[in-house]
């Protein structure tokens, strides 16, 4: 599956498949609520079990203890649960995931199924039947069928790739680059290493702390190059990761992808405006929340949490406050409202105790950059005063924002209905066509979902963080 653009690090994949033909009982008196397995039941679970490749889930087991009733009975609900909220639990991969997940009645729909005869349907209808979901199903069977431990799609040579020089590699080269925006489309061409492609490179090894001269090499490489094994590994985490969902989000919502430090904001059902964010870097990853936005802050006052007053300003003198606008007040450093506020003009307060927002910035050069992993957790939003007119413009609140604007004073406007917020980590986006395009791993957080689903860690490169500023 060439076709698939890619950008991320090299990650190690195990191939053995596991086959799950051991369920033979037959003409059992138990059940499943009132449902008896039948043999038709039975065979409906093999087969559906025998094709669990369709999402990315192959590489688990999903055999029974032994032939029993109850035995087959907790196999067909450990799938359907794989299915219908993922295999593994985010809660207990991750320090902090508030997003909604799925929760449907399984035992209940699973006596149903069987009654009906109807268990292969059923069991396909608790996983997501998104088109993207579709894709990337397709993307990963694709893959899959390819030999085991197939060759890189851009093989490493001895020599360096150094500007100027002409070589093969350079088109897939530089379809990678586009693909995970360090260079433009119209820019890609040709078999010569141009300018172009040369800061392009120097971008993208400056982002992941190689010595940003140009040449590639190993690492520049290892960087941009992943196999068909690896593609794939990428794209069943992406799956686990959307069945995670619910299926039904609220129809207005905003979504921050932290992977491609993307927001998109979604009206009545649908795609409205899609912006950059910076999101946080890392060692101060932005959590995966489910957090709604509640009011408008206009011309806000910052709060110096104390972790960044250690790290950041301890020891700087009074002329540094000064400078920066900053007093103290009950014994906490406060930076007070104006264009040079850390969280700029607007701030979109949320309900969650990690104190994690959504807010302007006076920073707009970070917007330029390709991986925006470059805060302290919270979300800089890209003309964060546009949105806020549009939010408040679709919550019938443009009086009160403006007036509220106007003042130049911290100013609290409430907003009619609460829009919910889910910050996503997903690594893999979709083209202009709907193919799945695999984009780097900033925070490294596949690797335990990866892990979970029977394959093995990657150990490939990481981004860097930057430390650009004290802004939250």
């Amino acid at each position: 599956m060439r076709r698939l653009l890619i950008a991320g690090s090299i990650f190690a994949l195990s191939l053995p498949l596991v086959a799950c033909d051991n369920v033979t009982t037959q003409n059992s008196t138990a059940s499943a609520g009132k449902a008896q397995w039948t043999d038709g039941n039975l065979r409906q679970l093999r087969e559906a079990i025998d094709h669990r490749a369709r999402h990315g889930l192959d590489h688990l087991n999903f055999d029974a203890k032994d032939n029993g009733p109850e035995a087959q009975t907790e196999v067909a609900l450990r799938y359907a649960a794989a299915l219908a909220h993922g295999d593994s639990d985010p809660t207990k991969l991750y320090d902090v995931y508030t997003v909604a997940r799925p929760n449907p009645d399984l035992r209940a729909g699973l006596a149903k199924a069987m009654a009906e005869n109807k268990l292969s349907d059923w069991l396909e209808s608790l996983a997501p039947q998104s088109d993207e979901y579709r894709a990337l199903s397709k993307a990963y069977l694709a893959l899959t069928r390819q030999a085991e431990a197939p060759a890189a799609a851009i093989p490493a040579t001895s020599k360096a790739i150094e500007p100027g020089q002409s070589d093969g590699r350079m088109p897939a080269i530089a379809r990678q680059l586009v693909a995970s925006d360090y260079l433009d489309k119209g820019q890609a061409g040709g078999e010569r290493y141009r300018e172009p492609m040369v800061q392009a490179v120097k971008r993208m090894q400056q982002d992941f702390g190689i010595k940003p001269d140009g040449s590639i090499g190993t690492q520049a490489l290892e960087i941009l190059n992943l196999s068909d094994a690896d593609r794939a590994r990428a794209i069943a985490v992406a799956m686990e990761r959307t069945r995670w969902l619910d299926r039904t989000p609220p129809a207005t919502r905003i979504d921050v992808n932290l992977a491609a430090a993307r927001l998109s904001y979604w009206r009545d059902g649908k795609l409205a405006n899609v912006r950059k964010v910076v999101v946080g870097e890392p060692d101060t990853e932005t959590p995966q929340l489910g957090s709604p936005i509640y009011r408008l802050v206009a011309n806000p006052t910052w709060t110096v949490p104390r972790s960044i007053e250690r790290k950041e300003i301890a020891g700087k003198g009074a002329a540094y406050l000064r400078r920066n606008n900053m007093v103290r007040k009950d014994g906490w450093i406060v930076q007070q409202p104006g264009p040079k506020n850390s969280l700029g003009l607007v701030k979109f307060d949320m309900k969650n105790e990690h104190q994690i927002y959504l807010h302007d910035t006076p920073a707009k050069q970070l917007f330029a950059q390709v991986q925006r992993q470059r805060s302290h957790g919270c979300v800089r939003v890209e003309d964060a005063e546009g949105f806020a007119a549009m939010l408040a413009q679709d919550a019938g609140i443009v009086d009160e924002w403006n007036k509220a604007r106007a003042t130049g004073k911290e100013s609290f406007v409430p907003l009619p209905r609460e829009i919910p917020v889910r910050m996503l980590y997903q690594t893999v986006l979709f083209d202009d066509q709907g193919e799945p395009v695999v984009r780097a791993d900033p925070y490294g957080w596949n690797d335990r979902i990866s892990v979970a689903l029977g394959f093995k860690a990657g150990s490939g490169a990481r981004l860097r963080g930057a430390g650009s500023d004290i802004g939250p």
